[in-house]
């Protein structure tokens, strides 16, 4: 719990791993008992057949809501499914009091069909600033951590992106067709050329993960949800790494961004991956 005087880098000096205890504890209750175990009443659809909800995702995010919740007094969760049930949740994005952002089962399609391929994401904001990140892939007992300007680690070791190699072409990570519309879907066309090797995303927590493990040069997402971005992308940022939007700014985890953006291994890779993205912006305009 945190003292009155106590700032919130001192909060994370002595409870982040509580917060990981919290998550790991959130895994073994609720989704980990119904991986490769969920029955059909235990799966629901949201806004379509491809956007999956089940109770390891209701029941792990209302775990991690009281738990961080009493370890951070006066801190407000916003959560994947509660924003789902009142949209008007997420506007504490935008306020004062510090905000744990959760989705408590990332890659639900992949939950869903028995892939190990999904994680839980916690991220720690304040005034629409990242400030510590929680990504936990319990299938494969893997959990990276990051801490604003304490660098990124992966099961305690240190993880740094580094640049891709020279003369290879960049792998990069897109908005998944099944998710996107065809506004989007052209938007991302740019990337399909010569140096480029693009290919549809899984998880976005476990894609970021990739990039700060240097093992995808970048990613490419078309979309907003602070619940799939924020753990992320501060963790490509701790190995290294940087985010872009169209606009050539950092990725604003309170919105409004121009869409497209990359989160790449270094600044570079994310210079060129948002220069063929805008490209076809200026295309969109000229028509």
């Amino acid at each position: 719990m945190i003292e009155d005087t106590e700032t919130i880098d001192e909060f994370l000096a002595r409870h982040s791993a509580d917060v990981e205890e919290a998550v790991r504890k959130a895994a073994a209750a609720e989704i980990m008992p119904r991986f490769r175990q969920l029955a059909a009443h235990e799966i629901d659809q949201k806004a379509g057949p491809h956007d999956l909800v089940t109770d390891a995702d209701r029941n792990a995010e209302l775990f991690l809501t009281r738990t961080l919740g009493a370890l951070l007094p006066g801190s407000v969760v916003v959560g994947e499914e509660a924003v789902h049930a009142d949209p008007a949740t997420y506007e504490a994005i935008q306020g004062d009091t510090p905000v744990w952002i959760v989705d408590p089962v990332d890659g639900t399609r992949q939950f869903v069909h028995g892939d190990d391929g999904f994680c839980t994401l916690v991220a720690l904001v304040r005034h629409g600033v990242l400030l510590a990140s929680w990504t936990y892939a319990p299938a494969r007992d893997q959990l990276a951590t990051a801490v604003r300007g304490g660098g990124a680690f992966l099961d305690g070791e240190r993880l740094v992106a580094g640049p891709p190699a020279p003369g290879r072409a960049l792998t990069v990570a897109t908005s998944h067709p099944l998710y996107t519309t065809d506004e989007q879907k052209r938007a991302l066309l740019p990337l399909w050329t010569d140096g480029v090797a693009p290919r549809p995303c899984g998880s976005a927590g476990l894609e970021y993960l990739a990039v700060a493990r240097g093992e995808v040069d970048a990613t490419a997402f078309s979309w907003e949800a602070a619940w799939d971005h924020a753990a992320g992308l501060l963790l490509v940022e701790e190995a290294g790494g940087a985010h872009l939007t169209l606009t050539g700014e950092p990725f604003r985890i309170t919105g409004g961004n121009s869409l497209p953006f990359t989160a790449a291994r270094d600044a570079a890779t994310a210079r060129r991956v948002t220069g063929l993205l805008s490209g076809a912006e200026s295309l969109r305009e000229a028509s």
